[in-house]
């Protein structure tokens, strides 16, 4: 199991009450194949896994097989509070039609290295590929490269998806992730307006929230790096400036659902207690993206 290249991110349209509206979900992945990414997050952060329950979530997973028919490989975010729900998400991904899961350490007490490890361990037993979800802003967990290193040697413990550093320090995270790890592990980042460098830099992978909606401006920016033209990657970057500030701003995850839902997905709204930006903040992202024509 290889996971490489683009992997897009999409939002989970539901509605207030917590059902997956899959068939705009089958309208966000169609666009995604359709535009030619390697690979497809469903249910990561983005995808708001924590707020669906199992049932919903495998809904979406069937859709998304459904839908996407292999054009993509499918990976599945698997997270939850308890190893045996995990355990349990894990499995209903894996006979759906899942390639990979992404765990994350979702807890409400402090995790422990020790703790996480066999949480994964216990996850990896159901034959899963799993791939590291490291986001440290949203579990409060941080993995370190020794403890990527350890899971790496698990068997099916195949990937990472690392927040990408500042572009001067990516040739640098991204060589101590390699030596701690495995051969052949996949080491991938997020943080949109830092993937490009990390690219560059030699990373397998680029999980990516814009992708999610615009998968087509996400594809030239992440096939130039991979080519390694510096110039072309860099021009892309700076004229994705607008974005990866409102991303900073008012949040990806927030700034994503509107604009799926001016790009007229159903159901673009993200799940209580958040709430969709509104006022100046909405405006300023209708302007910009208005101003980017983002495909």
């Amino acid at each position: 199991m290889q996971i490489r290249g683009l992997s897009a991110f999409p939002i989970t349209p539901s509605d207030a009450g917590g059902r997956i509206d899959t068939d705009a979900l089958q309208r966000l992945l169609a666009r995604l194949a359709a535009a030619g990414v390697d690979s497809v997050g469903l249910l990561g952060s983005t995808g708001s896994y924590p707020y669906f329950s199992r049932a919903e979530r495998g809904r979406a997973v069937a859709a998304a097989a459904e839908c996407l028919g292999g054009r993509a490989t499918l990976l599945v975010g698997v997270g939850a509070l308890r190893t045996d729900a995990a355990v349990e998400l894990a499995r209903d991904a894996r006979q759906a039609g899942a390639a990979a899961g992404l765990l994350a350490p979702v807890s409400y007490a402090p995790l422990r290295d020790d703790e996480v490890f066999e949480h994964f361990r216990a996850v990896a037993e159901t034959g899963l590929p799993l791939c590291i979800y490291n986001n440290p802003g949203t579990t409060h967990f941080t993995f370190s490269p020794d403890l990527v290193g350890r899971l790496s040697g698990l068997p099916n413990v195949v990937a990472v998806k690392n927040p990408a550093p500042p572009p001067a320090d990516a040739p640098a995270v991204l060589a101590e992730l390699r030596e701690r790890a495995e051969p052949g592990f996949s080491v991938g980042f997020s943080v949109d307006w830092h993937a490009g460098a990390a690219l560059l830099a030699g990373a397998d992978a680029w999980y990516s929230v814009i992708a999610g909606i615009y998968p087509a401006t996400a594809l030239r920016l992440a096939r130039a790096a991979q080519a390694g033209d510096a110039a072309e990657t860099q021009r892309l970057d700076r004229m994705l400036e607008p974005l990866w500030r409102l991303f900073r701003t008012h949040s990806s995850y927030r700034v994503v659902h509107l604009a799926a839902a001016l790009a007229g997905i159903p159901n673009a709204v993200p799940p209580r207690p958040v709430l969709p930006l509104s006022g100046a903040a909405r405006q300023e992202v209708e302007q910009a993206l208005g101003a980017l024509a983002l495909d």
